[in-house]
């Protein structure tokens, strides 16, 4: 899995491209938490819980279906405090979709239960290319830990900062286009 530090890129990357009218930032705050939710999972280890159950380690956490479900209910929420419902939901999916996403492409584990609840199948991307991180504190503190760091950096950040800077350069566009 990339490290907890990496996850957020992602619904950074959106929330700031997109700007703070259209992803406000208890919106934006709400999609990093959701992009790290998942790993809440490693707690399965202490429960006992075997690490290729649907609820351990990568497991219904990881999900498509626990996102969509996830951010529809958050969606619902937000209406209730007059922000756009449809474009909170899909806004949160991303955010929380985006962490099992990326962790199919890390170099280990025993994949990712995209499909659960319809199968308990775990998959890998066809390449796996960010290095895996470790589980615990004083594992990542260690050379292993940096080289997992630069690799998420090149992997997860830079592509992230990237998608960030097109999508502020498309919304500028559009700005431009509707004021002409």
């Amino acid at each position: 899995m990339p490290s907890i530090l990496s996850h957020p890129a992602v619904p950074l990357a959106i929330g700031l491209g997109l700007g703070s009218r259209i992803i406000p930032r208890p919106l934006l705050l709400a999609g990093v938490l959701l992009s790290i939710l998942p790993d809440l999972d490693v707690l399965a280890f202490r429960l006992g819980i075997p690490y290729g159950d649907a609820f351990g380690h990568r497991g219904f956490s990881h999900a498509l279906f626990t996102s969509a479900l996830l951010a529809l209910l958050l969606g619902w929420y937000c209406r209730r405090h007059a922000a756009n419902a449809w474009l909170a939901a899909g806004y949160q999916f991303v955010a929380m979709a985006s962490h099992g996403l990326l962790d199919t492409l890390t170099t280990g584990g025993k994949g990712v239960a995209l499909l659960w609840p319809f199968s308990d199948q775990r998959f890998f991307a066809p390449l796996q290319f960010i290095r895996v991180s470790p589980i615990g504190v004083g594992r990542f503190l260690s050379e292993r830990g940096l080289a997992v760091l630069i690799s998420e950096l090149q992997w997860v950040w830079l592509p992230a900062i990237a998608l960030g800077l097109l999508i502020a350069l498309w919304r500028r566009r559009l700005l431009r286009g509707a004021i002409d």
